[in-house]
Parts: C-alpha cells; structure tokens; sequence
C-alpha cells in the first residue's frame, strides 16, 4: 500500500507539470457500495488514481489550482474516462488544503436508504495539529443508513448534530486517550462506544481525520461493511479501525431553575468544582444531559457572575446510578428576609425521570410543587384527581395522558375550594409521545414575597429551554357558578343546543367530564350551537366574552 502511495504522488506530481499554482488535497474513499470496492480516479480527463480501495486515503496531493479542474470516479481497472459514473467540476483556491471524501451509494438496487455517491468537499483542510500537543480531529459523517448523531466524551459534547455527508470543524484536543460516544442527537440512546487511543497512536502534534463509515444495518444493505469509525491519518494508507469499548458510567440529568427568591434570579452551577452553568435563569430549564455516575459527586450553587466555587451559597453530595435518568429541580428561598414563608433553599431530585412519553399515543407528566406558599394542594381535571396531596417539594408520579387540550384545577388538598385553573393544551403545544415536567411556581401571596412573581404552572419540556407557562382559566368546568345567567336546552340535547340568556357575542368551549376541550365557537352572536359532531355523554360548555365567564352542564344524546 505504501508503494501505491509513492507511485500515486509521482504520476500526480507529472500532471501539475506547466500548471503554475496548485493547492493541497487528500482524498479519502468512503462509499460502502460493494460496486465501488475500488474506484480509479480521473482528474481532466486522466487516470491519476488506479483500484483505490474501500476505506482508504492518499497522502495530501498537489492538483492544479485557480483553473477548472474535473474531477472523475470510474470503477477499478478502468479504460478511459468515459467510465467515470459521478463527476466533479470545481475550481481550487491556490495555496489551500482540501479534504475529499467520496460517500453514499452509485448502485440502482441493494440498499437502503440509496443516498447517491458523492464527494464531499472540506476547504480547510490541516496537514498539522495547530498545537503541537494536540491532535486536530475533523469528524465527517459517512453512513448513509445512520441517522443526524451526536459524537461525545464523557460530560462533553464534542460535535453536535452531524448528518450524513457533513464535516464538523477540527477538533483540538489534548493528546490523550478517549472513550467517545455516538449518541442520537438528544444524548439518550448510544448507538456505539469506541476507544480513542490518540496518545498511545503518538498522534501528538497530528491533524486527521475520523469518519463514521459502513452500514448501521449490514442486512438492508447487501451485507456491506458494518457501521464504524475510521481514522485517516495525513499521511494516507489504509484507514484506521477505532476499536470499540464498554460504555462509561454516566447518568442523564436534566436541571430545572425554579427558585423564585430575586437573589437567584440567575445563579451559576459548579460540577466538582467546575462551573458547568452560567448565569442560568430562573424558570429555565437545561436537556437531559450526561453527568457522570458511579463516582461522587459535589454540585454548587452559586450567584450569577461567580467567580469560584469558594462563592457556592448551597452545595449537593450525590452519587448517581450508572445509566439512571434524573430531574434536579432548584426551589426555596436563599435571603434571610422578605419572604413568608421561607423554607431553606434545596435542589429536589426525582428518578427515575423519563425523556420520552412510554405511549407514543400519551404525554407522560411529572408535576412537582414548587411554591413556596402554596398549601398542600390537588390537582384536577373534570371529575378526576390526578395528583392528591402534594406539598411543597414534593412530586407526583408520572402521568400517562391521551395527548389532548385540557382544562385543570389546582385545589386544597378535600377538592372543595379551586385555587386556579389552567388550560394544558398538550395537543396543541405537539406534546405526543413526550414526557414532560409541570412546576407549581412563584408566590400566592407576592406581596407577602418581595412583591416577587406571582404563581402559576409551568411546564419544561425535555429539550430544555424557558419554562412554558400554562394559561390561566377563569373558571373550571368543575366549579359551575350556581348564579347562572344562561341556560341551555333542550337538555339532554342532540344535534343542536340552544342558548338562552346570554347577550352579546362569544366564545364557547364545550369540555368532557374529564377537562379534555372537545370543540370550540369563537366569536359568535348565535343562539344555536352544533353538537351533532361530539359523542353521547356528559359534557360542561363555557361561555366568555373577555370579562364574563360562565359554565353550564348538559347532556348529549
């Protein structure tokens, strides 16, 4: 192989001849297509490359820059250039490094999916590490039947999101030896673990290139080469296999800000000593991200703009369970005035937590109480308690929801007195098949808090980001006004339901006995409302005009 090499790099060396300005180009061969095993490689018209072999790289090559160049793929043993089956037409920069890898399928039958061949071009390409004691690693993704991945190392996401036939700038990284992951791009599912061994190959002071290569699923693919990553050292040869390996010990952690005290308005974290966050703002939530477990661990809270972990104003001892999933939510009160009550500042763990709905059909809800003073409450829907008696820091089970719009209650902990309601409109938001958070927040009494922010439920979502606030009702479907101005007949009814009483236009929503929305009327004057869409059964409607709201029970037969 080396002597192919030489021999490559002398017949390329002739082909520049009379061309005055060339750049620099490697080209690695990375399409798994048992039709393109080995390809020969024509440039304007000639052979510069002859039964180049499957995961293999030249050495970086001078080729003519600054005039248009072709660039063609032809199968091994080759005649003429009228063999080539993918061209390249392109014109190189003078004096730039070039990195060419040719990915994805030329055959018509066989594989799937059948992403066409290619090459992929990258125009800032490095024949050395920036740093002498680092290796400069370029991560291309090659396989075509693996999906946009995540490539990690322990807590640290290295490249984020790459999908097939994309490059992710050089990574710098101190010459050691790594364990990295392929991960989907939430970090939930590893699809395989390798070993790294940048210092033992004495990669110091090295650029190369590692691409993820073959088929996920050898058997929809004409039992090609299976999924790997392949180094490509720049000095070319044979591609590199990185061996695989156990997985490291690691958790899935996701935290969620919800102190409502103003001095932590944003706080910053620190992880054994390291700040992990910065400035992370109250009602905000981070993803589910990896945390290292089987060791223990110390997590800080400090305030925002700390300069060490010497200024943490509370501190956590954990030690978390290889492959657990958690929620750390942060609540309390830090000052030592202003607020009635003030329970000490915590960070309240739960696991195991879920990232992902169980039924793809479902939302799974976790509700947590985090409000200060708040009374042990219950939370409602229709006629059904979905979370009983839960006190401040404490949290429900997961719920498991038909993924639909509903209308809840929070209420003393006998059900008798409506704190507030809320719409969960979990259709809406495209919550199916998602697992979610929802946080009692802020103060019932502001004034009692630092005139601080006033109460409400707020969901975080798995992918992180600001809380979502759920938005208030004026009236529960299950807290009907006695005093009525309206009514409806006939009731029972059938088809169409008559309104009686109300002046005015209006919007109607017509809700189930379980507070899941059924259909809604925006802005109407009429008297009639069709029902003849909605199943037999017990339902509530509520009519409101902006500044009046009132609910009504009916039957549907």
């Amino acid at each position: 192989m080396k002597h192919k090499f030489l021999l490559t790099l002398s017949l390329s060396a002739a082909m520049i001849s009379g061309y005055a300005q060339t750049a620099r180009v490697q080209i690695i061969h990375n399409s798994p297509d048992a039709a393109a095993a080995s390809v020969d490689v024509y440039l304007n018209g000639t052979k510069a490359l002859d039964n180049v072999p499957f995961r293999t790289a030249t050495g970086f090559l001078d080729i003519p820059a600054g005039v248009p160049i072709n660039v063609g793929i032809a199968p091994q043993n080759s005649t003429a250039v009228t063999d080539t089956f993918y061209n390249l037409s392109t014109t190189l920069t003078a004096g730039a490094k070039y990195i060419a890898v040719a990915n994805g399928i030329e055959s018509s039958s066989g594989y799937s999916p059948a992403v066409p061949f290619r090459i992929s071009v990258y125009n800032m390409g490095r024949e050395a590490a920036a740093n002498a004691a680092n290796t400069d690693v370029l991560v291309v993704h090659g396989s075509t039947d693996a999906p946009t991945v995540d490539v990690r190392s322990g807590i640290n996401t290295l490249v984020d999101d790459i999908a097939f036939g994309n490059f992710a700038g050089y990574l710098e990284l101190p010459t050691a030896d790594y364990k990295i992951r392929v991960t989907t791009t939430t970090g939930a599912t590893t699809v395989q673990t390798y070993s790294a061994p940048l210092q033992t190959l004495n990669l110091d002071g090295e650029a190369i290139v590692v691409l993820a290569s073959g088929f996920l699923t050898p058997a929809n693919n004409s039992n090609g080469p299976a999924f790997g990553l392949y180094v490509a050292p720049t000095a070319g040869g044979a591609l590199i296999p990185l061996p695989t390996t156990s997985p490291e010990a690691l958790a899935r952690v996701q935290a969620i800000h919800n102190c409502a005290d103003a001095v932590a308005d944003s706080v910053d974290v620190y992880l054994n000593g390291d700040k992990l966050l910065d400035n992370f703002a109250f009602r905000t939530a981070t993803p589910f991200i990896d945390a290292p477990a089987k060791t223990a661990l110390n997590i800080g809270i400090a305030p925002k703009n700390s300069t060490a972990v010497t200024d943490t104003l509370y501190n956590l001892n954990v030690t978390l369970d290889s492959a657990g999933s958690y929620i750390l939510v942060a609540n309390g009160i830090v000052s030592g005035s202003g607020y009635t009550p003030s329970p000490d500042f915590r960070l309240s763990p739960f696991a195991p937590a879920r990232e992902l709905g169980t039924n793809a059909s479902n939302t799974d809800v976790l509700v947590m109480h985090g409000s200060t003073d708040a009374p042990t409450v219950d939370v409602r829907s229709g006629g059904n308690t979905l979370v009983n008696d839960i006190s401040f820091g404490s949290y429900s089970t997961y719920l498991s929801l038909p993924t639909s719009n509903y209308t809840i209650d929070v209420t003393n902990a006998s059900g008798s007195t409506v704190v507030k309601s809320y719409s969960a409109p979990l259709q809406t938001l495209g919550l199916q098949g998602q697992a979610i958070t929802v946080l009692a927040s802020g103060f019932l009494a502001p004034a009692n808090n630092s005139n601080g922010p006033a109460f409400g439920l707020y969901a975080a979502l798995a992918t992180g980001g600001a809380l979502v606030p759920l938005p208030a009702v004026t009236n529960s479907v299950a807290n009907i006004d006695a005093g009525n101005t309206f009514s409806v007949w006939p009731n029972p009814a059938t088809n169409v339901l008559h309104i009686n009483g109300w002046k005015g236009n209006y919007n109607a929503t017509i809700y189930d006995v379980t507070g899941k929305m059924i259909s809604a009327v925006t802005n109407s004057n009429s008297s009639d409302i069709n029902i003849s869409n909605i199943g037999n059964g017990i339902y509530f409607i509520r009519l409101e005009n902006g500044t009046h709201s009132e609910v009504i029970k009916f039957v549907k037969q």
